[in-house]
């Protein structure tokens, strides 16, 4: 099957033939004739699958018709991440090209000036995180009763993150007889009763198993200690010893991503980090140097293992067990993309083994135990440390010993030590104001005490 008998437009389907595309994945070849036909639909699909295609490309045929008001978009769609927005946003302007579709992005870290301006000229397309669109709509600067169309993107990463009451809101207030797609890798019991309650008769779709995790990756755990120090020794380790062209290493903590580079950084790898505390533009700065190969690889927290479409990595690794199985499976979806295989490691210690018990439960599978490599320490670094234990200790050759005198005058003649100067300096200043009269130091009256009457 190709995109053409999928029911999309001539112009569409010339842009995505210069995209490379050619043949459509399983999700995309039940999802987006259902689309078309304006019915509402859940596709529970693994990452990496074309999920985001699958409703970008309708989106943009069924919008083709129409214009846009201000103030009031047309379609929204609801992202949990900053960079899952953004990357969506780049999949319009992408596919979109040969459309006339406007298009806003809100989400925070940016100035909202900027996005209220695009909102007061009309938007076709409202790509947004629930907390930015929440405060731009009880500033009164955007109107949801235009809005036909929405997408829930990831919505089991929306549960994690809290974002539920904030979607029940926002469906309340768009019209009744919109059309919904909800989307997500697991379809936890809260998803379930959130698409019950607002989608209406809908198709569903599932291409994998619920958590299933990609059959093109390898994976592989390495157990490890506890120490932070040897964990980081195992993992160059690795890094040595693979063939790594790109690779995503996640920690689970803001702290150990910014050790972690620091280290990586310090013994000559290229390595980027990105986390939580970092404002937008520097972490989507940071993405583009990794996407263009200024580095090779990235130090992320869970910010980025949802959603992150970047081609050619070939290896994830968990520097840190995730603490919920879910993550798991998202982390390493980031390699083994697009039908490309892929390799996974995750380090783990003792303490990690109730968290092993459950991603393995959840795939339902068992992940098989792999020593590490042994280090081999450039010979550069190398130290001598000490003498061999058959080795003679060195003699030392001494000078005889001056006589006293000749000791004495010597010691006399010889320049100061460097601690000895300052004492000396001090010393020979003291002296020389000695005699220089009186201190002036005291302008006030002679106390009582000190003043007394030579007897006659």
């Amino acid at each position: 099957m190709s995109f053409a008998d999928l029911g999309l437009s001539e112009e569409l389907l010339k842009t995505v033939e210069a995209a490379g595309y050619s043949e459509p994945t399983a999700i995309q070849r039940q999802a987006i004739p259902s689309v078309l036909m304006m019915r509402d639909l859940i596709g529970i699909a693994q990452t990496g699958t074309g999920k985001t295609a699958s409703f970008v490309l309708p989106m943009i045929d069924i919008l083709a018709e129409g214009r846009s008001r201000a103030r009031m978009p047309r379609s929204l769609i609801l992202e949990p991440t900053r960079e899952l927005a953004a990357q969506v946003a780049e999949n319009f302007e992408k596919y979109g090209k040969n459309h006339k579709l406007s298009m806003a992005l809100l989400i925070g870290g940016v100035q909202m000036g900027d996005q209220v301006k695009a909102l007061e000229k009309g938007v076709d397309v409202l790509i947004a995180t629930p907390g930015r669109l929440m405060d731009l709509f009880e500033r009164g600067k955007i109107l949801l009763t235009g809005c036909n169309m929405l997408v829930i993107d990831e919505a089991d990463r929306m549960l994690d993150m809290g974002f539920i009451p904030d979607i029940e809101n926002i469906c309340t207030k768009l019209p009744a007889n919109r059309q919904t797609l909800l989307f997500s890798a697991t379809m936890p019991p809260p998803i379930k009763k959130l698409a019950d309650k607002f989608l209406s008769n809908p198709k569903q779709i599932e291409v994998a198993r619920p958590a299933s995790t990609n059959t093109n990756i390898t994976q592989w755990l390495v157990p490890v200690s506890n120490s932070a120090f040897e964990k980081r020794k195992v993992l160059r380790s690795l890094l040595s010893a693979e063939d790594v062209r790109t690779a995503i290493i996640f920690c689970n903590r803001k702290t150990t991503v910014r050790e972690l580079n620091k280290s990586l950084k310090k013994h000559g790898y290229r390595s980027a980090e990105i986390h939580g505390d970092m404002d937008q533009s520097s972490r989507i700065a940071e993405l583009d140097r990794f996407k263009a190969g200024d580095v090779n690889i990235l130090v992320a927290s869970d910010v980025a293992a949802r959603g992150l479409d970047i081609k050619g990595v070939s290896h994830v690794f968990n520097f840190d067990a995730p603490w919920h199985p879910d993550d798991y499976v998202h982390r390493i979806g980031r390699t083994g993309r697009a039908g490309a295989t892929g390799t996974a490691y995750t380090l783990v210690s003792s303490a990690d083994a109730e968290a092993v018990e459950n991603i393995e439960k959840l795939q339902g599978q068992k992940i098989e135990r792999i020593g590490p490599p042994p280090v081999a320490e450039p010979e550069a670094e190398r130290k001598p440390r000490g003498r061999k234990a058959d080795e003679p200790r060195p003699k030392r050759e001494r000078e005889p010993r001056a006589e006293p005198a000749k000791r004495a005058e010597a010691r006399d003649s010889a320049p100061p030590r460097a601690e000895e100067r300052p004492r000396r300096d001090r010393d020979r200043r003291r002296d020389q104001f000695a005699d220089d009269g009186p201190d002036d130091g005291w302008n006030g009256p002679i106390p009582d005490f000190l003043q007394f009457t030579i007897p006659a």
